[in-house]
C-alpha cells in the first residue's frame, strides 16, 4: 500500500523515537540486571511462632495515615485495615455492612438513618454515632484542609461549612443516640452506601484526636476501629500492623501481622515476590505481564478496573503556559496522542484506549461518544492538531514548549516518552520531569506543574466519581482548574434528577461538553494488576481492586 509523504514522515519519526527509547530501556534494564546478578538471600522479618504474617508491596510510602487527609490508594490499603466506615468492602469489592448493621432512607432519598453495631475502639472505648458526627465535621472543617472534603458536598450545608460560611454544627449529620446516625443530603444519592465505605468517611476517635491533635496518627497514639492496630511506621521502610483483639469480628480474621513496603520499582518488587520476600505486590510493569505469566505461573492477577489515566493542563491564573488557556491548544495536544500505540504497542497489559473520562462498566451510566474527533484516524487528527496550533500562533518558527511532570511508577515511565514523540510530530516540544508518585500529586494539588500525568480510580461506582473532578468547586483535585458554568449546571441538574435515565443523559451531556473543552486528556482505561503468591487464599479479583487483609489467609494455615 502506498503511504503519503506526511504519513511516511510520521512513521519514520515515530520509529526513530521508539528506537531511541528501546536503546535507553535496554541500557536501564542492563544496569538493573547487573545489580540482580547472583543468588540473593530471602530477607523477611521474623514471624512469631504460631502466627500468620504477610508482607505486601504497596507502591508508595503513605504521606499520612489520617484517613481524612489522605488521597492515595496506597494509603487506603493500610487505613482500611486500621479503620472501618459505615460500610466496608467485601472480598469481591462489593459494599456490605460495616460499622452500620443496617440503614434506611426516606422516600425522597434525602434522609438516611444508619444503625450502628456494638463495637469499641482498639483502646476499648465504645464507638458511637457521636464519633461519626465528629469525624464528618472534622473532614469539612476548613482547618483540617482535607483535600477530599468536596466529596461530602452532597451532605446538607457541607459546602458552606467547608467554605467557612456556616458553623460545623450546621452540617446535616446528627447522633439520634449512641448507635443511631442521621445524615441529611442536599439531593438524592442512591450510591451513598458505596460512598460510606470510602476512607474520608471513616470515623476517627474523638477522644484521641482531641488529646493529641495532629500527632494522633503516630505509633503508640493511633487508635482505630478496624481489624488491625498500628505497631510501627518507618518512613522508607515499612508500616507494621497486628491483629486487633478488640475488633468486633476478630475471631474471623486469619492473618496476625502485616508489613506494607513502598515498592516504587515494579521490576525490583517482582524479584522480591519471586524470592518470597513479598507475598503480594500491588503493581506490575504492564509489558512484563505476559512474561510473568510464564515465569511465575499462578502469580499474575489482572482484572477490569474503574480507573483512567489522563493528563491535566494547568490553565489556572498562575499558569506558566498561557497557551493552555486556549481551547485550540488543548484540543490539539489531546487529539495528537496515539492511544492505540500506547496501549497495544507499549503497555500490552490489557489497557484500553480512552477518549472519555468515565470507563466502560460504570453503573448508572450512558456512555459519552467522546470529543468531536474521537472517531478520526490518527493521520487526520495530527493534521487537525497542526492546523489548530497554527491558528493559535504556534508552528515551526514558534513551537509550543512545556514540561510534562509525571509519576515515576512503571507505566508512566513507559508511555510518557511516547507522548513526547506524538507531540513532536505536530511541532510541540515537551520535556519530561519524573517524580515520586506522592510528590507529583502534592505538586498537582497546589498547581506546581505545567502539564501533568495523573490517574483516577473511582471512589464509588457511579459516573459522578469521575465527572465531579471537573466541577469548579471541587478544589485541589480539579488539577486543570476547569471552570465552566454550563458544565456545573448540567452536573447539578443530574444531582437533582430522580429519574435514572434522564440523570444518565445529563451526565453524558456534561462529559461530552467537558471533553470538547479539553481541560484534561484521557489516555487509557486501567486494569488492576497484582502479583499474588498462590499460597494466599481469599484474594478475589474485582473491579475496584480492593483486597482487605481481613479476608485473606494462607493455604493450610487455619
Amino acid at each position: 500500500m502506498t503511504v503519503s509523504n506526511s504519513k511516511a514522515a510520521d512513521i519514520e519519526g515515530r520509529q526513530s523515537v521508539i528506537r531511541n527509547l528501546f536503546l535507553t530501556t535496554v541500557a536501564i534494564l542492563g544496569l538493573a540486571g547487573l545489580s540482580a546478578c547472583g543468588e540473593q538471600p530471602v530477607s523477611r522479618p521474623p514471624c512469631p511462632d504460631g502466627k500468620i504474617c504477610l508482607t505486601i508491596g504497596n507502591t508508595n510510602d503513605p504521606a499520612t495515615l489520617d484517613p481524612h487527609k489522605s488521597t492515595g490508594t496506597w494509603e487506603d490499603r493500610i487505613q482500611s485495615d486500621l479503620f472501618m466506615g459505615l460500610t466496608q468492602s467485601a472480598a469481591d469489592g462489593s459494599k456490605i455492612p460495616g460499622m452500620a448493621e443496617s440503614w434506611e432512607v426516606t422516600p425522597d432519598g434525602l434522609t438516611w438513618i444508619f444503625h450502628l453495631r456494638k463495637a469499641v475502639w482498639s483502646d476499648g472505648v465504645p464507638v458511637t454515632a457521636g464519633d461519626f458526627v465528629f469525624s464528618l465535621r472534622r473532614v469539612l472543617d476548613p482547618k483540617t484542609a482535607s483535600e477530599y472534603a468536596s466529596i461530602l458536598f452532597l451532605i446538607q450545608n457541607a459546602e458552606a461549612v467547608n467554605n467557612g460560611k456556616a458553623p460545623l454544627e450546621a452540617l446535616g449529620v446528627r447522633a439520634i443516640d449512641d448507635r443511631t446516625l442521621e445524615i441529611k443530603l442536599t439531593h438524592p444519592a442512591p450510591y451513598l452506601p458505596e460512598l460510606t465505605g470510602h476512607h474520608v468517611l471513616y470515623p476517627v476517635p474523638e477522644h484521641i484526636v482531641k488529646k493529641y491533635g495532629d500527632s494522633w496518627v503516630q505509633p503508640g497514639k493511633l487508635v482505630g476501629n478496624g481489624p488491625y492496630k498500628l505497631v510501627s511506621w518507618k518512613l522508607g521502610d515499612n508500616v507494621h500492623i497486628v491483629k486487633n483483639p478488640t475488633f468486633w469480628d476478630a475471631d474471623k480474621v486469619c492473618v496476625d501481622e502485616v508489613r506494607f513496603y513502598p515498592t516504587t520499582d515494579a521490576i525490583s518488587a517482582e524479584r522480591r515476590v519471586a524470592r518470597g520476600e513479598l507475598d503480594v505486590n500491588t503493581d506490575i510493569q504492564s509489558n512484563r505481564i505476559a512474561r510473568l505469566r510464564k515465569t511465575m505461573p499462578g502469580y499474575v492477577r489482572t482484572n477490569t478496573y474503574l480507573g483512567v489515566t489522563y493528563l491535566a493542563f494547568n490553565r489556572g491564573p498562575k499558569t506558566k503556559v498561557p497557551a493552555f488557556r486556549d481551547v485550540r491548544v488543548r484540543q490539539a495536544l489531546t487529539m495528537a496522542i496515539d492511544r492505540d500505540f500506547i496501549t497495544k504497542g507499549l503497555l500490552r497489559g490489557g489497557q484500553e484506549p480512552a477518549n472519555t473520562m468515565v470507563p466502560p462498566g460504570v453503573a448508572n451510566c450512558k456512555p459519552s461518544p467522546g470529543p468531536y474527533w474521537a472517531s478520526w484516524p490518527l493521520e487526520k487528527r495530527q493534521a487537525e492538531a497542526r492546523r489548530l496550533l497554527a491558528a493559535a500562533g504556534y508552528g515551526p518558527d514558534h513551537p509550543l514548549k512545556f514540561e510534562l511532570k509525571h509519576r515515576n511508577s512503571a507505566d508512566p515511565m513507559q508511555f510518557t516518552p511516547a507522548l513526547q514523540a506524538d507531540w513532536k510530530l505536530v511541532g510541540v516540544e515537551a520535556t519530561l520531569a519524573q517524580q515520586e508518585g506522592q510528590i507529583s500529586y502534592a505538586d498537582y494539588r497546589v498547581r506546581n506543574f505545567e502539564a501533568a500525568d495523573a490517574a483516577w480510580v473511582a471512589d464509588y461506582n457511579d459516573p459522578t466519581s469521575f465527572l465531579d473532578l471537573q466541577r469548579s468547586n471541587y478544589g485541589p483535585q480539579n488539577y486543570g482548574d476547569y471552570d465552566n458554568p454550563a458544565y456545573d449546571a448540567l452536573m447539578a441538574k443530574a444531582d437533582n434528577e430522580p429519574d435514572a435515565e434522564k440523570r444518565a443523559v445529563y451526565l453524558q451531556q456534561a462529559e461530552t461538553m467537558m471533553l470538547n473543552d479539553a481541560p484534561i486528556s484521557p489516555i487509557y482505561f486501567y486494569i488492576n494488576k497484582n502479583l499474588v503468591n498462590p499460597k494466599i487464599t481469599g484474594w478475589v479479583d474485582n473491579i475496584v481492586d480492593q483486597h482487605r487483609t481481613r479476608w485473606l489467609c494462607v493455604k493450610g494455615a487455619r
